[in-house]
């Protein structure tokens, strides 16, 4: 079904095959008889497969039903899913094999982000082992970590996108053990800070691939609950992980955080060989066009989804994608900074926990670990609240046929609302030495706000872009990264300035600015995305 009006609303815009070269590869086949394996759609059944297009968001199909004329024959030799039904898509996979993959791939989400912050409290032994008495040294070994969450997508959107997302998780994983290895075993301070980074790197893939795959998976009626099980990784793994470093930096030395982490991701990676599969539709279209054309010997046979471009022209077009969508799109780039602020925030208060709880309330280094544990019960919370709430809105819009990215928004506004609260909590009672509990719990507002602002965030994001989920979660994840690797290295100068009130109630005048973004994406989004749609 052509659409006149051009695009839908959101989506972004792939550089067109031209009008005369689609023809000249249709009129070349004119005198070919249509094999039987090609599913052609009558009129009707067109109409009755318009929700499934809607649902796949198919850009790419978009564009060429628009360079082709009503009048034109269909070319026999392009290749699509047979229907809304074809079992061979994703979408129409068993449920239990789609929500093993999402549950292995969360797993994975889980354990790269807990490696971030695992060692957080063993890193004053860590310095005095390297002799180094260095602030931004301390605070850089725990954030470089995240430095390479934000150069790993550079590398791994656009391959994913060239190859599929499965080889990428594979090879990753790989990465992942051997450098958490060498971090394990590093000798001097640059070994560590240099191996931390390519672990972090390697570590980014589940981050950058994981909203894509859900995309691929799950419908729009159950994404906010596969959104919540995905999300829980890179919300709660860096709270969970200085929790369980604490002892074991105090009971096994530091140097175990890494062998611990090594461990889990071996036995990770090993049941993901028989668990995960490949989910990108492009490649599996592409995988089955190239089986047909060997099958019957016919080179013209192509995918759907297939833009006729180089591999060479593709991995450039791939590579720049992230940037152009982070740059060029108000969403993507606002989305992105709102959470970059949300998740250095977060860093900063890990980098500084230690010496907090420490200096304020005599905690010793064994179980000052446990002072993250606010975070995380924060977390946990906003994360029940999105799953329930983000499916029912969905749901219920859904239902009346009125749905549109922006209504994933509105579980957005009192994570925004509660992320200063938390902070101001935080900083008064620590400031003021009040019972050690009260600034836990301001941590634990604190982290029901970031999961609420991360949730929707990354959900709006999916729904917005879904063809290229993958290119938007990296330039969301290449951002926030850079900027939770960088603002963390003021966090103790910050302090040592202000004070634990007034340096966190800082950050809490700049979250409260930043409060209105989900307000104004709720009323305009839609309008932004029409206007400043992204020519891919």
């Amino acid at each position: 079904m052509t659409d006149a009006q051009g695009p839908r609303l959101g989506e972004l815009v792939p550089s067109r095959v031209s009008k005369e070269s689609h023809h000249t590869a249709n009129t070349s086949d004119d005198s070919l008889e249509k094999p039987k394996w090609v599913d052609t759609p009558t009129p009707s059944q067109s109409i009755n497969s318009e929700d499934f297009r809607k649902d796949m968001d198919l850009d790419v199909e978009k564009n060429q039903a628009e360079a082709t004329t009503s009048d034109e024959p269909v070319d026999p030799n392009v290749i699509n899913w047979k229907g809304p039904d074809d079992p061979e898509n994703p979408l129409n996979w068993p449920a239990g094999k789609r929500w093993g993959i999402v549950c292995m791939m969360s797993a994975v989400t889980f354990l790269t982000p807990l490696g971030s912050s695992m060692f957080a409290p063993g890193v004053p032994d860590l310095m005095d082992e390297f002799n180094s008495d260095n602030k931004q040294l301390a605070t850089f070994v725990l954030s470089v970590y995240v430095l390479g969450f934000a150069f790993g997508p550079l590398i791994i959107a656009p391959l994913s996108e060239m190859y599929g997302r499965l080889p990428l998780y594979h090879i990753s994983n790989l990465g992942f053990i051997i450098f958490n290895i060498a971090c394990a075993v590093s000798s001097n301070l640059d070994m560590l800070i240099a191996f931390r980074f390519l672990a972090g790197a390697m570590g980014a893939a589940p981050l950058t691939l994981g909203g894509g795959t859900i995309a691929d998976l799950i419908s729009k009626e159950q994404r906010s609950i596969a959104m919540a099980i995905w999300v829980a990784g890179p919300a709660i793994g860096p709270s969970v992980g200085p929790v369980a470093g604490g002892f074991v930096s105090q009971e096994l030395g530091w140097r175990w955080n890494f062998w611990l982490v090594t461990i889990a991701s071996g036995a990770l990676s090993i049941a993901m060989l028989f668990v995960m599969k490949e989910t990108y539709s492009v490649t599996l279209l592409e995988r089955k066009a190239a089986k047909l054309r060997k099958e019957t010997g016919n080179p013209l046979i192509r995918s759907k989804l297939d833009l006729q471009l180089t591999p060479r022209e593709l991995l450039l077009r791939t590579i720049v994608r992230p940037t152009k969508m982070l740059f060029k799109s108000p969403i993507v780039f606002t989305i992105s900074l709102y959470m970059a602020i949300s998740y250095a925030y977060l860093y900063i208060l890990f980098t500084t926990f230690t010496k907090a709880f420490e200096e304020q309330y005599n905690i010793g280094r064994d179980l000052v670990g446990l002072c993250f544990v606010g975070i995380g019960v924060g977390q946990v919370i906003g994360q029940f609240h999105f799953g329930y709430m983000g499916n029912r809105t969905a749901t219920k819009h859904i239902k009346l046929g009125d749905f549109k990215p922006e209504h994933r928004l509105p579980e957005m506004i009192p994570g925004a609302i509660a992320l200063p609260i938390g902070l101001f909590f935080y900083a008064w009672t620590i400031e003021n030495k009040v019972h050690w509990i009260a600034p836990i719990i301001g941590s634990s507002i604190f982290g029901y706000g970031i999961v609420l602002i991360f949730m929707p965030a990354n959900t709006y994001l999916i729904d917005a872009f879904t063809l290229y989920a993958a290119s938007a979660m990296a330039a969301n994840t290449v951002f926030r990264s850079i900027v939770a690797a960088i603002l963390p290295l003021c966090g103790l100068s910050l302090y040592d300035a202000l004070g634990y009130g007034w340096g966190t109630s800082l950050l809490g005048f700049i979250a409260t600015v930043m409060i209105p973004i989900p307000l104004i994406f709720l009323k305009y989004g839609e309008m932004i995305r029409t206007r400043w749609q992204v020519e891919l």
